[in-house]
């Protein structure tokens, strides 16, 4: 008998011409569950020996790898493709069944399809013998009724007529119409799903075919993924519903680091806070370069044909074959070298950020205040900076929050994403806590409806750091800091009619300061 390993290399060289060479790492075996046919982790598949050794009865061996390693490989080729198409499918399967067990269970059979039919279109795949001869459970019937009419091919179901017709007339390879496709998928399988989760509660429910989970992605990937989610998602509240129903699995496939989440162990996930985390990534200013200037010393740099005149010194014997003969000796081209200058330090950075009733509340709707306030936060830290924050609302009763400079993310929006909800008053002892020797930028975002603005506008009369105010609408609150701050140099203030250009107010103020 062919040693099953060398079979296996074979198997999948076969299948990567099939599908034109994807880029995706060599398979391995796995102990697993004689029920589980493969496992996808990391781009990395994974086939059980079990299953192959238990389905190679009827069908060879080579014709089992074949198979599974064609609906895996189509799974990275088509569907879901990346981490943010996953959790789309995902919430439009949530919309419509309103339960998250079920949207689950509809998404992986939707990308089972989705991924088959591809395998399906792309090479002649031995997929339909092996689908032949699994043990199904109603569900499964459904899906294989599917796959007998539009691949005209006999998988030996009898029934779900209705249902199978139903669901052929979705174009599951056209990408664009996914989003309606889904919806439609699991509006035709709701009452199939709902009786098969109720005769199954508690049961074993994997799918042979391995279940979808997060783990097939890489860290960087979900990282990624999580900022085209916060982009895309109408509000916190949309954003939160799809990431909460998976935070376990978020937790276990990224890492935990100041550059990601900033996560550490013990934390849990707080979708807020990861909203507005993802959402200022992608108002990211890049980090300036550190300025060279010259070393005032001479290196070789490259080589160039010597000439008669030119000094024998400089000629490179290992490249010019032993030879003295212009065109085929090398000479050594020399450039001045350069070296790093020293730069100014980035100061640190205090945000006073309103949290008032007036303000929106960043839990359900997105203010745009966090994530300015986010957005200036992030531009620091990415210049090695650290941050400073005070939250406030009526301070002198206790709705503030003050955290002491650092760099640590989570800390930093957790803080930044607090909502208290009540008046407008700030104490000018805690900012006076905050001040350190080095003169920290500040960054004001309010509405300056504050019942001690006096206090605020002598205290910035006062320092010599580099204010920058944006406030939200006008009034008469508004007018008289304008009038006390005209002449303060020092001072930047800048009215926001849509809320939405609060971030790039500040970005560009940001940049600014960080870039003069």
């Amino acid at each position: 008998m062919r040693d099953r390993d060398s079979l296996l290399k074979e198997v999948w060289q076969k299948v990567r011409e099939g599908h034109l060479f994807p880029e995706l790492p060599s398979p391995e075996w796995s102990d697993g569950e004689e029920r589980v046919a493969l496992e996808i982790k990391d781009k990395r598949i994974s086939l059980s020996r079990s299953f192959v050794e238990k389905m190679s009865g009827e069908l060879t061996e080579a014709e089992v790898m074949e198979g599974l390693l064609d609906h895996a490989v189509s799974h990275h080729l088509s569907c879901p493709w990346d981490f943010p198409t996953h959790m789309k499918l995902y919430a439009e399967a949530k919309k419509t069944l309103k339960d998250p067990r079920l949207a689950q269970i509809a998404t992986d059979c939707f990308m089972d399809v989705v991924a088959d039919t591809y395998a399906m279109r792309q090479k002649e795949s031995p997929l339909p013998k092996l689908y032949q001869r699994f043990q199904r459970d109603e569900v499964e019937e459904a899906i294989h009724a599917l796959y007998q009419r539009i691949w005209g091919v006999d998988l030996g179901v009898e029934g779900h007529e209705s249902i199978s017709r139903r669901l052929s007339r979705i174009p599951y390879l056209d990408r664009h119409r996914w989003t309606d496709s889904i919806r439609r998928f699991s509006k035709v399988l709701h009452t199939l799903l709902v009786k098969e989760e109720e005769q199954q509660e508690g049961a074993n429910d994997d799918n042979p075919m391995g279940n979808h989970d997060l783990q097939q992605y890489s860290a960087q990937e979900v990282e990624e993924g999580l900022k085209d989610l916060a982009q895309e998602a109408a509000s916190p509240t949309e954003f939160k519903e799809i990431v909460e129903d998976f935070q376990d699995e978020i937790m276990e496939a990224t890492e935990p680091s100041e550059e990601g989440m900033g996560l550490g162990p013990g934390q849990s996930l707080d979708a807020d806070v990861l909203y507005y985390m993802k959402l200022a990534e992608n108002y990211a200013l890049p980090v300036c370069t550190v300025p060279t200037k010259k070393s005032g010393s001479l290196y070789p740099h490259h080589h160039a044909p010597w000439e008669i005149g030119m000094p024998y010194r400089e000629i490179d014997p290992w490249t010019s074959f032993g030879k003295i003969m212009p065109g085929i000796t090398q000479i050594w081209k020399r450039r001045e070298g350069d070296m790093f200058g020293e730069e100014e330090d980035v100061p640190d950075c205090l945000i006073l950020i309103d949290s008032s009733g007036s303000m929106p509340n960043p839990k359900r709707h997105l203010s745009h205040a966090v994530l300015g306030a986010a957005c200036a936060a992030e531009a620091y830290l990415r210049r090695n900076a650290q941050v400073a924050i005070y939250n406030f609302s009526d301070a002198h009763v206790g709705g503030r929050r003050c955290l002491p400079y650092t760099d640590h993310r989570y800390d930093i929006y957790r803080t930044l994403c607090h909502y208290f909800g009540g008046g407008t008053r700030l104490q000018m002892e805690d900012i006076e806590a905050l001040q350190t020797d080095e003169v920290p930028d500040i960054f004001l975002i309010t509405d300056m409806q504050i019942t001690n603005l006096a206090a605020l506008i002598e205290l910035f009369n006062e320092k010599e750091n580099r204010v920058t105010a944006v406030h939200i609408g006008d009034n008469e609150s508004v007018k008289t800091f304008r009038r006390s701050m005209g002449d303060r140099k020092n001072v930047s203030i800048f009215a926001v009619e849509d809320k939405q250009s609060i971030p790039a107010i500040v970005l560009g103020k940001v940049k600014e300061y960080l870039y003069s």
